[in-house]
């Protein structure tokens, strides 16, 4: 009964066909093939509720302002490959929501617009292999939400940007074998990105040299590329910092560590110089004060009694010998003030006086 049943529908589906005047075949599970027809424009007869459509081999028109198909918003499957179509319009297809797969292989495309893929967020798998694509903006994987295969094989590409590599990034198989890559030091970004997807079959098609070879076996001196060695110390960040206080000027340690590792040692450092610097301050001023006091620090000289002839008493002994023995070095000298002479040795000298006054 069941296949009796599937041939009665196909019967029915090619005599609506026939009917209708268009040439695509169709079939009990919504798809419809219209491979090969010399068509310009998608049949507009075909069922509204088809889920895949084959519009391969044809002569398509890509229109300008409006969208490609307007009537088919169940579809999940379109082929558009082998049309003549080298550029998209923005939103070609952004009538078609429930799309899953895009096959624009052999297409002749060159280029493609930002918005060429807009309202595609559930498009699983994209197909530009075989075209002319050569700088590639890969801003039109943007819309691409639910992206998951897209193939650029055999396209023009001769090198990838890092901006583009980090947006395919998001796209867990991409397909770039066939491409005439140029492996200079240009091609760094790409061996690095291809390496970290572990691809094969990339391979350089210039210069002569490297011809054949595959992109993620080089290294970036193949590629020609001067990297610049630095060691560890030179690779953090290297900061000298002069701190100057009281005349006192010292040089901080080049900063180790990563980002905010090296600020905890900085704060130690300054508050190591500011405390040096304070202590030799308070150490310069202690010397200073020490040397004042010592200039002050001074025997009082011995005073002599105008009646009794001997020094006069002080409280404390401990200068009375150094007094003793200053008298006598100026005996020694011969230099004796008046106040010093005795009072027993005036008194001859006045008995003399007076008695040649009583004469």
């Amino acid at each position: 009964m069941a296949p009796a049943c599937l041939l009665g529908v196909c019967s029915l589906l090619c005599a609506w066909a026939v009917v209708t005047g268009h040439p695509c075949s169709l079939d009990h599970q919504g798809w419809a093939d219209c491979s090969g027809k010399s068509l310009q424009h998608a049949p507009s007869s075909l069922p509204r509720n088809i889920t895949s459509l084959d519009l391969s081999f044809n002569s398509l028109v890509m229109p300008r302002d409006r969208t490609l198909l307007m009537h088919f918003p169940s579809l999940r499957s379109l082929n558009l490959s082998s049309n003549v179509m080298p550029t998209l319009s923005p939103a070609t297809f952004s009538n078609l929501g429930a799309l899953h797969l895009l096959d624009l292989s052999n297409c002749g495309i060159t280029s493609l617009h930002t918005d060429t893929f807009q309202g595609l967020g559930n498009l699983h798998t994209l197909l530009l292999r075989n075209n002319s694509l050569q700088d590639l903006d890969v801003s039109f994987l943007l819309p691409l939400k639910s992206l998951f295969h897209l193939d650029l094989q055999h396209n023009e590409l001769v090198s990838m940007d890092t901006w583009s590599l980090q947006l395919m990034e998001t796209v867990p198989q991409v397909r770039l074998e066939g491409n005439p890559w140029v492996c200079d030091c240009t091609a760094h970004p790409l061996q690095q990105w291809l390496q970290h997807r572990k691809a094969v079959q990339v391979t350089c098609v210039s210069p002569p040299g490297l011809r054949g070879q595959e992109i993620a076996a080089l290294d970036s001196q193949d590629l020609g590329c001067r990297m610049k060695h630095r060691s560890p110390r030179a690779l953090s960040t290297a900061q000298q910092i002069t701190v100057t206080q009281n005349d006192t000027t010292a040089t901080t340690l080049p900063a180790t560590g990563k980002g905010g590792r090296s600020w905890p040692y900085l704060v130690a450092f300054l508050v190591t110089a500011v405390g040096i610097s304070i202590l030799i301050a308070l150490a310069a001023k202690c010397k200073l004060i020490h040397k004042n006091f010592a200039s002050y620090r001074h025997r009082p000289l011995p005073e002599i009694s105008s009646t009794g002839g001997s020094p006069m008493e002080d409280s404390s002994s401990w200068d009375r010998g150094s007094v003793q023995a200053d008298l006598q070095a100026e005996d020694d000298d011969g230099f004796i003030e008046d106040n010093y002479i005795q009072p027993s040795e005036q008194l001859p000298d006045k008995q003399e006086r007076d008695s040649h006054l009583s004469i």
